[in-house]
């Protein structure tokens, strides 16, 4: 558990959640080149999908089992036109059909194929079990993988090869804990976007490592431009109207853009009043999350529930901070985040299953605080210290969706996350670190003991908080 690269912890994907979405259309991926190795593909023809725990608890809601079809079929998450989603399981439910792996046409009845099991497997609360048979209706493949948050997923039987579990790299600067962390840019004299940056030259050359972080962030862009622009009514059965399109028009008018960097032009010369900061920053957090939760394009950041506020909070610097900022700062900002979000996954939990909505927003207002201190001048341990407000102020946070859905409370979290990032960046850059009395660490650890002190009722079940009290029936 050395190092985590910040591609592993900002991932592109598909709403609305990265545990309950990203990851079983990945685990699906996963077990399809499994059949590919064993040369069972060509065999396989009927499948099973076994949904356990949060994955079956909140499943429906979190589209599981769409994940689950799109993946079996051979989509891939990144590159899916989203559109085209519902016109893919439609014909599946349609046909009764699908091509496994885009190529071995097979029955599948997803009502029937797709069970929602109530029980927990023993490994983690986000479990899933891929089972395959032959002609005869002999069992021919049977494997278990569990959703462990971010869109990471383990395999049950090869825990050892899970990306967290990766050492066969010599790092520069192996990173376990913050202290850790900190003690190497005490020593080098290189901030924490440069540490990061040479851990990653050794995984990929830096034209990649640049080009990739580009197109995190202009995914990014593109899904705040979007969702600030597009009106109506969640899907899901909320009815749950979409506030970033009014916010977005009530503070820059009914103005039509050709594209998002005209568009952040465009915001600059508005008014910059701290109650239309306010606005703006919600707005970002918002729209992001409507498009998320409409099963649109996002980042992992870390997860997909709680993608609205890096963005958010990165704009923020941008249109507010910064007028003349470049790729270079952008770059600074997803390397500081990636780092402190990773810290998070080490130490305790970015799985909302394992923690409750702390592991989700406050680890996200964490890399968001830590990240925005780095770029307003913050030292090395001013970065560490706005990363431990934010997730001070969001312990015993808890997840409990509403209707199963990633809408209520969900969105309104992001911006409320990203508010509290850019408090804590602004307290941390007017303190010395030295008075500091709750180091990074104990921060992290104290979430991980809060999260296991949590009742799993508030753990991404909808069975407690919110999804009780208020429910379907009052919406």
């Amino acid at each position: 558990m050395e190092y985590i690269s910040v591609f592993d912890m900002l991932k592109i994907g598909v709403g609305p959640s990265s545990s309950h979405t990203l990851g079983p259309w990945r685990a699906a991926e996963a077990w399809l080149q499994t059949l590919n190795d064993a040369h069972l593909l060509d065999q396989v023809q009927r499948v099973r999908v076994d949904l356990y725990g949060s994955l079956s608890l909140t499943g429906k809601g979190h589209a599981t089992d769409t994940a689950a079809l799109l993946g079996l079929s051979g989509q891939d998450p990144e590159e899916i036109p989203v559109e085209n989603i519902g016109s893919i399981t439609q014909e599946i439910q349609q046909t009764k059909s699908l091509a496994l792996g885009n190529q071995n046409p097979i029955v599948f009845e997803p009502d029937k194929d797709v069970c929602f099991n109530k029980d927990f497997l023993p490994f983690h609360a986000n479990g899933m079990k891929f089972t395959a048979f032959d002609l005869g209706g002999k069992e021919i493949s049977e494997e278990i993988y569990y959703s462990i948050g971010g869109g990471f997923i383990v395999q049950e039987k090869n825990d050892d090869n899970a990306v967290e579990f990766l050492n066969d790299r010599q790092y520069p600067y192996p990173i376990a804990n913050a202290a850790q962390l900190g003690s190497y840019c005490e020593q080098s004299g290189l901030s924490i976007s440069e540490i990061v940056f040479e851990n990653e030259k050794k995984l990929r050359d830096e034209k990649t490592i640049d080009a990739e972080l580009e197109r995190i962030w202009n995914t990014m862009l593109e899904c705040m431009f979007h969702g600030c622009h597009t009106q109506g009514i969640l899907p899901g059965g909320l009815n749950v109207k979409r506030r970033a399109f009014e916010t977005h028009k009530n503070l820059i008018g009914n103005h039509v853009y050709a594209n998002p960097n005209e568009w952040i032009s465009a915001i600059r010369k508005t008014e910059v009043k701290f109650r239309q900061i306010l606005k703006w920053v919600s707005c970002f957090a918002l729209a992001v999350n409507e498009v998320n939760a409409s099963l649109g394009r996002v980042v992992t950041a870390p997860t997909n529930g709680s993608a609205g506020v890096i963005p958010a909070v990165l704009m923020y610097y941008l249109v507010i901070e910064d007028h003349k900022a470049s790729f270079k700062k952008i770059k600074q900002f997803l390397l500081v985040a990636g780092e402190i979000g990773s810290i998070f996954k080490k130490g305790a939990t970015i799985s909302a299953a394992m923690g409750g909505c702390q592991a989700e927003i406050g680890v996200s207002s964490a890399m968001a605080a830590g990240a925005l201190t780095e770029l307003i001048g913050g030292t090395p341990e001013q970065v560490m210290m706005a990363a431990e407000i934010a997730m001070e102020h969001h312990l015993g946070l808890t997840c409990d969706p509403i209707g199963g859905l990633v809408q209520i409370p969900c969105i309104e979290r992001n911006a409320m996350g990203a508010i509290k990032a850019i408090n804590a960046a602004e307290m941390a850059i007017d303190s010395d670190p030295k008075d500091a009395k709750v180091p990074l660490d104990k921060v992290v650890r104290t979430m991980r003991e809060t999260a296991e002190d949590m009742h799993t009722k508030y753990k991404e079940t909808s069975q407690g908080g919110l999804a009780v009290d208020v429910g379907l029936a009052d919406c």
